[in-house]
């Protein structure tokens, strides 16, 4: 059975459950590798650096393009090629400010965490990015999306790795999906 078929059988709310679950899924995943990858649970805190000018040039500025990126290809690119199979708008639309703050920040928090905090750290900025692309499943066969997801996950490793700032990609990724699901929210 496709997924696009397995998420049509969700109930909204079922489908909330199951993005909250995932993304607890990678906290969880992300603490465990940790104890095993790193020499203390504290380690964790060394990439947390509070540098506002750097989470704002490094982290808010890329994710603006991003998201003006995004908005060009709405506008430009036919709706089939951007399609994720309504997953998006079904978790976005008829949403408040507040939901899809909580939703964002939920999920730059806990996918960075996992994606640059332990596999960009133990295995590497291509491993981690690539990993991070491919968990995105629903894109694999939208070349649009695809491509998109692959250069904005390499953009984040690429950030990453020259900061080693964990606030600025989460920064970044919050705003891209805050935006974006704004964009959803008001706009489509």
């Amino acid at each position: 059975m496709k997924q696009t078929e397995i998420i049509n059988q969700l109930s909204d709310a079922e489908l909330k459950k199951q993005l909250f679950l995932s993304q607890g899924i990678f906290v969880f995943v992300s603490i465990i590798l940790s104890l095993f990858f790193f020499e203390s649970f504290f380690d964790w805190l060394l990439y947390f650096n509070w540098n506002f000018h750097e989470v704002l040039i490094y982290g808010a500025v890329p994710a603006l393009v991003i998201v003006v990126i995004d908005i060009i290809l709405i506008w430009t690119v036919p709706r089939k090629y951007l399609d994720d199979g309504g997953i998006n708008e079904r978790i976005f639309q008829k949403q408040s400010i507040s939901f899809i703050f909580i939703v964002a920040l939920t999920v730059a928090i806990s996918e960075e965490l996992l994606f640059r905090g332990v596999i960009q750290t133990v295995f590497g900025y291509f491993v981690a990015s690539t990993i991070f692309a491919l968990v995105h499943l629903r894109y694999l066969k939208k070349p649009v999306l695809f491509i998109s997801v692959v250069g904005i996950s390499f953009l984040m490793g690429y950030l990453f790795e020259i900061t080693g700032n964990l606030l600025v990609t989460i920064t970044t990724h919050f705003i891209v999906d805050f935006l974006l699901g704004l964009v959803i929210r008001f706009i489509k």
